[in-house]
């Protein structure tokens, strides 16, 4: 997916924290070291408004196993989903964070190679709009406020012939911060549906093995 700006949480080393993935009991994550134009956006790509120095090396467990094209270049970051009836789910997100990284993006990609998603994150409220040219896995999207409230999600279908632009784009129902896409139809396993509060640290996460 694209987007048109974003702010990047400066990641701590050193830091490591064990929590049990959302409808996986048996899979714990590591949280360790660890990020279109006007008009239209294409899928995945944002422009870092902040940055901070390099976070080191990332972490050294196993890779997960994949079965297809994985994400390449993305730092980590973990986060918490609160639902309305006070429910957790901490995730483990790919986080663009350089602007080759950010046009690149989900594009090509059939495989998260053992994340939840990928976030992108502004430094204040925009209402860009995304959309799925040659974005080959359908997503789901999830859009969050400054305050972490959730403001809307909605489906989104890959757009990989036709001229570009009669490719679909998709909005928020108002500002936002964070947008998060997940394969389609995974928000709510993750418990990004109304109602809910998105938490991301100041730290990366290892990814979960399959």
């Amino acid at each position: 997916m694209t987007a048109v700006s974003w702010r990047v949480l400066a990641a701590v080393g050193a830091v490591v924290v064990a929590v049990a993935a959302c409808g996986d009991d048996d899979t714990a994550l590591t949280f360790g070291s660890s990020a279109a134009v006007p008009g239209t956006v294409t899928t995945t790509t944002l422009v870092p408004v902040t940055s901070s120095s390099s976070t080191g090396p990332p972490t050294t467990e196993a890779a997960p196993t994949t079965t297809g094209v994985v994400p390449e270049g993305f730092g980590t970051v973990a986060g918490r989903v609160t639902a309305a009836d006070g429910s957790t789910c901490d995730v483990c997100l790919w986080l663009a964070r350089t602007a080759p990284d950010q046009a690149r993006g989900l594009m090509g990609v059939t495989d998260l190679g053992g994340a939840d998603g990928i976030v992108f994150q502004w430094a204040s409220p925009v209402t860009g709009q995304f959309w799925m040219r040659d974005t080959v896995m359908p997503l789901s999207i999830a859009f969050y406020a400054a305050n972490g409230s959730f403001v809307s999600a909605t489906d989104m279908d890959p757009c990989l012939t036709g001229p570009a632009d009669a490719c679909a784009r998709y909005s928020a129902t108002g500002p936002y911060v964070n947008a998060i896409e997940v394969p389609k139809g995974g928000l709510e396993a993750l418990l990004m549906t109304a109602g809910s509060n998105l938490e991301l640290m100041d730290i990366g996460c290892s990814l979960k093995n399959g």
